[in-house]
């Protein structure tokens, strides 16, 4: 059967989602439980590529199996042979064409920001840190600037194998910045993302926070396909892949 898990991960540890010789990453981890509970090795399809460093709050993959165990009783099963750090939120059968990545309609992420001149001692793992004051607002109405189908090789670091292919298209659903207390959250809903998109949008929106950038500025920008005017790539700890969407129909809803 084709099985869907939703994971949740602290990636502090990780080389990322995607397997690499030079360092652990989630999908080694996840391959390791798999192969101690089901005695073979499945092939595993992510939803896509986490950084080295980057959180999720609920990961989507999939993988062929032969088992009697029940699939709802999977979480506790894998849970027993994975880390703290990885945990089996769901599992559920989904339709043979079901593909992590090419059946999702969309993906969230969240950047966090600490905006205080004094770390905190619970979470600096999981966040970056800004002292100066941050206006909330003015990096709300920059990100609103990044809502539609655009063209983002101003947000995409270099190196892109996607980009090399020109392929920089990219519509962004929702952009929010949201503050509560000290902790500064910019939400972002897209059909896609490009390398370090969002860490270099949470870098530009601190740039309106700061003063340093206008909000309005954001469509030239853009239309520069030009990285170097764009702010800074944000510490990779802050970043979380919030959520994973798919139509009803992908799921055999």
């Amino acid at each position: 059967m084709n099985i869907l898990l939703d994971l949740s991960y602290d990636g502090t540890n990780f080389c990322g989602f995607q397997v690499q010789k030079n360092g652990v990453s989630v999908c080694e981890t996840v391959q390791n439980a798999l192969e101690a509970l089901f005695g073979d090795r499945p092939d595993v399809k992510g939803c896509g590529r986490t950084d080295a460093g980057v959180h999720a709050l609920h990961y989507a993959l999939n993988f062929w199996a032969e088992t009697s165990i029940p699939v709802e009783k999977l979480p506790l099963a894998l849970n027993r042979h994975l880390p703290d750090t990885v945990r089996v939120n769901e599992a559920r059968q989904v339709p043979q064409e079901f593909h992590a990545r090419y059946s999702a309609h969309t993906k969230t992420y969240v950047y966090r920001i600490w905006n205080s001149p004094v770390e905190s001692p619970f979470e600096a793992a999981y966040h970056h840190r800004v002292s100066a004051p941050l206006n909330a607002e003015a990096m709300d109405k920059a990100a609103a600037k990044f809502v539609g189908r655009h063209d983002f090789l101003s947000l995409c670091s270099a190196g892109s194998s996607v980009a090399a292919k020109g392929d920089t298209v990219r519509t962004i659903s929702a952009c929010k910045v949201e503050r509560q207390g000290p902790l500064v959250t910019v939400t972002v809903t897209a059909d896609g993302y490009l390398y370090n998109m969002v860490r270099i949008l949470a870098g530009t929106l601190v740039e309106a926070g700061r003063g340093a950038l206008d909000p309005d500025a954001v469509p030239a920008i853009l239309a520069g396909r030009d990285r170097s005017l764009a702010g800074p790539t944000l510490p990779a700890k802050g970043l979380f892949l919030k959520q994973v969407d798919y139509p009803p129909e992908a799921l055999g809803l």
